[in-house]
């Protein structure tokens, strides 16, 4: 394991310097879910949620998290992103009902994107919750977790199936 570069000379938080660092273009994929009832899930694919259109809602909503995850992560650079997308797949096994999300995100930079993919995922997954909880707190929000990333000094990374 390399050695930690967040902190200074006196032991003290600071965000590393990237500007000697090369641009170049880096991806960054990130999944979770978010297990639902029955009854919440036929409320979300028949547009029946009161406060509009979950999947779109949550979508950019996963959106603004990625261009926003400096703002809320201390030691993340502000950077340019790209392009982000945000994908949805329903795995129905009765009685469980899961919402699969998977968000990419790119940028051409000097830092990884792995970030705002992860905080774009998890964000994403907390608008469904915020948007179905008056039908049921109960549902659950799974395991959130880098699936894969590409570029940079540190090279790619691609999660190894359990």
């Amino acid at each position: 394991m390399s050695e930690f570069t967040h902190f200074n000379d006196q032991g003290r938080a600071k965000m590393v310097d990237i500007s000697a660092k090369e641009e170049t273009v880096r991806t960054a994929l990130a999944k979770t879910s978010i297990t639902v009832t029955e009854e919440v899930y036929k409320k979300i694919t028949n547009h029946e949620i009161g406060k509009g259109d979950v999947l779109s809602v949550a979508q950019v909503a996963g959106i603004m998290a990625a261009k926003q995850t400096s703002n809320v992560i201390p030691m993340c650079h502000p950077i340019s992103i790209k392009g982000v997308n945000v994908e949805f797949e329903w795995i129905v096994n009765d009685p469980d009902y899961t919402l699969g999300i998977s968000v990419t995100v790119k940028t051409k930079g000097s830092t990884g994107v792995e970030m705002e993919a992860l905080t774009a995922a998890s964000i994403t997954a907390l608008t469904v919750y915020d948007m179905c909880k008056a039908v049921d707190k109960g549902m659950i929000i799974g395991e959130t977790y880098l699936v894969e990333k590409t570029g940079g000094k540190s090279g790619d990374f691609l999660r190894k199936e359990k």
